[in-house]
C-alpha cells in the first residue's frame, strides 16, 4: 500500500496532480488545501498517500500534511461518508478549522461548507467528536470549548427570533446569557429557545 510519493510534478491540476516517480506517472487526487501549497511542474513534491481500493480500481488520495491525510482516514469512516466527498470537505475548509467545528460541535462550521447538509455535519460530530478531541489533544490543539455555551451561530440565531418575538435586544441577550451559562451540557436551539422564553416571560 503507498502511504508517501515522491517526485517530479508532472500534471498539476486542481483535483489531481501527476507525480513521476523514476520514469512512472502516478495520478493522485488532492484537495485544494493541498494545490495552493504545490510546488511548480518539474519541482519535487512530496505527498503523504492514502490509498483506496475498491473492487474496480485503486485510487491514490495525496496530502501535503499528514494532519490532512488523518483527517481523511477519519472521515471515511463515517458512514455515507466516501472518498470524494470527505476531498471536498477538505477543499472547503482549513484543517484547523475543521478540527474546532468537529470538537466544538459547530453545526454551522460545518453546514457552511458546499455539499455539506446538517445531517452530514450531525454525523461528522456525533462519530468523529471524540477521535478529534483525543488529536488534538496529543497535539497540543486547544480543543472548542463546548460547555456552557452554544456556537455563535446558534446564538445569533436565538437572539434574532427573540427580537423578532418583541423582545429588547439587551433582554434578550441578558436572559439568553443566563441560559447558556446555567446549561451543563451542549443544547439544540430550539431548548435555548424555550428557556429563555420561559425566564424573559417570568
Amino acid at each position: 500500500m503507498i502511504a508517501l510519493i515522491k517526485g517530479k510534478l508532472a500534471y498539476k491540476g486542481v483535483a489531481h496532480v501527476i507525480v513521476d516517480t523514476q520514469g512512472v506517472g502516478y495520478r493522485v487526487f488532492i484537495p485544494l488545501t493541498t494545490f495552493y501549497e504545490l510546488p511548480e511542474l518539474g519541482h519535487v513534491v512530496t505527498l503523504h498517500v492514502h490509498t483506496h481500493v475498491k473492487q474496480d480500481a485503486i485510487s491514490l488520495f495525496g496530502f501535503y500534511t499528514l494532519q490532512e491525510r488523518e483527517l481523511f482516514q477519519m472521515m471515511i469512516s463515517v458512514n455515507g461518508i466516501g472518498p470524494k466527498i470527505a476531498m471536498n470537505i477538505l477543499s472547503g475548509i482549513e484543517p484547523g478549522e475543521l478540527l474546532q467545528a468537529i470538537s466544538g460541535g459547530n453545526l454551522g462550521k460545518l453546514t457552511a461548507i458546499p455539499g455539506v447538509g446538517k445531517k452530514m455535519a450531525e454525523r461528522l460530530i456525533l462519530e468523529l467528536k471524540e477521535k478529534v478531541i483525543k488529536k488534538m489533544a496529543a497535539e497540543n490543539i486547544p480543543v472548542a470549548d463546548t460547555l456552557h455555551k452554544a456556537s455563535e451561530i446558534v446564538k445569533e440565531d436565538v437572539h434574532s427570533a427573540l427580537v423578532n418575538l418583541g423582545y429588547k435586544s439587551h433582554s434578550a441577550k441578558e436572559a439568553l446569557d443566563k441560559v447558556l451559562q446555567s446549561a451543563k451540557e451542549e443544547l439544540a436551539m430550539d431548548q435555548i429557545l424555550k428557556m429563555t422564553l420561559k425566564i424573559l416571560a417570568g
